[in-house]
C-alpha cells in the first residue's frame, strides 16, 4: 500500500511503498507562500494518482498553516488548474 507522508523538515510530501521512497512533491516557503517546484513519481508507480495525492497533502498541509501556494512545477499547475476548490489558496 502506498503511503502519503507530509515531511516539513524537507519540505516535501513522499510516496511510500513500505520504506522506499517512490516519489515526491517538494516546495520552497516563505511566512505567507509555498512554491511547488518540483512533483516526482517513479515510471513504474505511473498511473495510479501518486502525484496528485502528494500535491493534495501539500494543499492540506498549505491550508493548515494559513499559507497560499504558487504551483511553479508544471504538474501541481495542472492539478490546480483541474481543481477549482483549489483556487482560495493559489497564488
Amino acid at each position: 500500500m502506498i503511503k502519503i507522508v507530509h515531511e516539513p523538515e524537507n519540505q516535501r510530501a513522499a510516496a511510500y511503498d513500505g520504506d522506499k521512497n517512490i516519489g515526491e512533491s517538494t516546495y520552497s516557503k516563505s511566512d505567507k507562500i509555498w512554491i511547488i517546484d518540483h512533483t516526482f513519481v517513479e515510471e513504474s508507480y505511473g498511473g495510479q494518482g501518486i502525484a496528485a495525492k502528494l500535491v493534495d497533502e501539500i494543499v492540506k498541509q498549505a491550508r493548515a498553516n494559513n499559507v497560499k501556494i504558487n504551483p511553479l512545477c508544471p504538474y501541481a499547475k495542472k492539478r490546480f488548474e483541474e481543481k477549482k476548490e483549489y483556487a482560495d489558496i493559489w497564488v
